[in-house]
Formats: structure tokens, sequence, C-alpha cells
């Protein structure tokens, strides 16, 4: 099933960088990451009352709870960048360079998660990785 939400992740990142180019232009990237962040804000917490899991807020352990702070501080990084990055250029190089991060999260995952990948998994990194530098080469050399 992690398939399935994996290419809707895909879609809607897409969706994503096209709604983002068309809503960054004319206002400053910051605050249209915190009208966004907002947005979704309003979402995921609605789903997690609606869904009954806020009941177990107090299972979480200190441990998850400073990773999972760790890792919203690097998506509001994350986010902030790439709307700066939208509002300077093209959406159609923007989002292939962010997806280097696919590439970057497998050599992550390797050092600090002593992840052993396939050599599809090289394979594929190896390619996305290629394909988003070959779109920051200059067109004349």
């Amino acid at each position: 099933m992690w398939k399935y939400y994996a290419v809707l992740s895909a879609v809607f990142a897409a969706l994503t960088a096209i709604l983002a180019k068309k809503g960054v232009s004319g206002i400053d990237s910051n605050l249209a990451t915190a009208i966004r962040t907002t947005v979704i804000l309003v979402i995921v917490w609605g789903i997690v009352l609606v869904s009954g899991a806020v009941s177990k807020v107090r299972e979480i352990s200190g441990y998850c709870v400073t990773f999972l702070i760790l890792s919203g501080i690097a998506t509001g990084f994350s986010w902030l960048f790439y709307f700066k990055a939208l509002q300077g250029g093209p959406a159609s190089m923007v989002a292939p360079i962010d997806k280097l991060s696919v590439a970057i999260t497998i050599v992550l995952g390797i050092v600090i998660l002593g992840e052993q990948p396939s050599w599809k998994v090289i394979l594929g990194g190896s390619l996305i990785a290629a394909g988003s530098l070959v779109m920051v080469l200059p067109d004349k050399f």
C-alpha cells in the first residue's frame, strides 16, 4: 500500500510546485510559506482530531518528539528555500533540483540509518541525481 501513497505524494508534490509558483508571484516567499504552513496545520490537525489519534499524544516518547521537532525544523527550512527558489526560477527547473533530495536521502539512509540499498536503489538514485545535475548545466559550455 505504501507505493500507492508514494505515487500520490509525487502527484501532489508536482501540483504543489505549480500552484506555489502561481501563488508566490508578487508576494514575499516567507509570507507565502507561512500561509501554506497554516493551511497544512489546519488540515493535518483536523485529520488527527477526526481520527481520534490526538488521544495518543501522551504516549509519544521524548526520543520521538525530539526527532519530530528536528524533522519539522528541516521541513521548515526546506519549504522556505523551495519557495524562494520558485520565486526566482522556473518550476520546471526548481522541482527537479529539489528532487536531488531523493539521492541525498539514499546516501543519508546508508550512512546514518545503516540501510542496505539494492542495486536498483543505487542506480535509480544515481539517475535522479544525474538528471537533476544535467538540468542545472549551462546551455553552452
